[in-house]
């Protein structure tokens, strides 16, 4: 009888899930957790303006300051996490985001709005956003960074989108203050998930990064201030041309989803007959949808072009936009399901070529400028979010906004083009 020779360490290694995509499992459940409280100002636009009769360019000028915080703060929330660690940060994060939805439920005025939804919840998401998707990538991964960044940012953009239907069943039940404690519960019940699991680096538990050579070497971890790290971030990739063509089609990329659709499909399906369950139930088909969408254009991006990938990307949703004012009716019909399907796969498919450009071009601070590149994308989502609620209030319908949007994609589709690569010598 032959007795079978022990495992090396190497086989042990190959036979067990290697702790990266642990990692980026918890992240996925923290990052739906996160944007869960940006499913409900679509669904609350009307609820409010019953209640406390503010209008819809009140409404969504709260909308409009979280946008832009969630974008504005997402650099230095990248540099903070650099500095004080993933974990920190996150559960901290998380408690802002419950806590701000929290205290919803106390409104009186609309500044209160403004404080809750748009600034406590703003810097809470913000500290969860895409760049947070892009540090998870960058360290703990060197192999399926496509795919990873996919499958994490098809998790925001679920989050944001699959609770609508819950949302707007206990919008129109017991109303919008149990719908915001439902969402706040949701973050709060992350962060023990967070710090149980996630590790800043492969190196905290004596790993290196999923897919790393013998090669490998840890990069030295940043000693300076999360302002300065942010802002030099910024300062170095604004010399560079890719950087303002990432940062335009990024700012397009937000008006033409967050901002336009996300914040304003509900009430604009509302205005022509459509209940909000059902309306709502629309978005949250998008946001099932956007997994595959998105998930799959990481896989692309690994594979092919991201600049090639972008153009179709934007002149596809650009097409779509322009098509949807004739969609609206007061049921659901197959057109309207149609163009749900199509503009939920290209929801978000945007960011994993996104990403891999701006890793592309400015190597380790990718993740940082990848935040400065996401602040535009909320700015433009900001913009539009006010933009198209102040259409509303003077036209009485959002068909100038859809075909505002529809252009921008198309002039996105040719900045994604006008945007180099890098030779791989240089990247090396």
């Amino acid at each position: 009888m032959s007795i079978a020779a022990p495992e090396s360490p190497e086989q042990t290694r190959r036979r067990t899930v290697h702790r990266a995509w642990w990692v980026a499992a918890v992240s996925f459940v923290a990052v739906v957790g996160a944007a869960a409280f940006r499913a409900t100002p679509s669904v609350f636009i009307e609820p409010l303006h019953a209640e406390f009769g503010w209008s819809h360019g009140t409404i969504s000028a709260a909308i409009s300051v979280n946008i832009l915080l969630y974008g504005l703060f997402s650099p230095f929330a990248s540099a903070l996490q650099e500095r004080y660690g993933i974990r920190r940060v996150v559960a901290i994060a998380l408690g802002l985001i419950a806590l701000g939805g929290g205290a919803t439920v106390f409104m009186t005025a609309s500044w209160q709005l403004v404080l809750c939804w748009g600034f406590i919840v703003g810097i809470g998401t913000g500290s969860m956003a895409m760049a947070f998707v892009a540090t998870i990538t960058n360290r703990w991964f060197i192999a399926r960074r496509g795919l990873v960044s996919g499958i994490l940012t098809a998790g925001g953009a679920a989050g944001q989108l699959v609770f609508l239907p819950l949302v707007g069943l206990l919008v129109e039940g017991p109303g919008w203050r149990a719908a915001s404690l439902l969402v706040a519960a949701t973050a709060l019940a992350m962060v023990p998930l967070v710090l149980l699991v996630v590790r800043d680096r492969p190196e905290d538990v004596g790993l290196t990064p999923f897919g790393a050579g013998p090669d490998y070497t840890t990069p030295a971890p940043s000693t300076q201030g999360a302002a300065k790290r942010a802002l030099g971030g910024l300062w170095q990739a604004s010399g560079s041309r890719a950087f303002w063509l990432l940062a335009g089609t990024f700012a397009i990329c937000g008006a033409s989803t967050n901002g336009l659709v996300g914040a304003h499909f509900v009430p604009a399906a509302h205005d022509h007959g459509m209940p909000l369950t059902a309306a709502a139930s629309l978005l949250a088909v998008i946001g099932v949808v956007d997994l595959i969408g998105t998930i799959f254009s990481g896989w692309l991006t690994d594979r092919f072009d991201p600049r090639m990938l972008l153009a179709v990307y934007y002149a596809l949703r650009g097409l779509s936009l322009l098509a949807l004012p004739t969609l609206f009716a007061g049921d659901v019909k197959p057109p309207m399901l149609f163009f749900i399907v199509f503009y939920g796969l290209d929801w978000v498919a945007t960011v994993p070529p996104t990403i891999a450009l701006c890793r592309e071009h400015f190597g380790e601070d990718g993740a940082v400028v990848f935040g400065w590149v996401l602040a535009s994308h909320q700015v433009g989502a900001a913009l539009i979010a006010w933009g198209a609620g102040f259409v509303r209030d003077a036209t009485g319908n959002y068909d100038p906004a859809w075909f505002t949007a529809g252009a921008l994609c198309a002039l996105a589709a040719v900045m994604s083009l006008a945007i180099r690569r890098v030779p791989v010598a240089a990247t090396a």
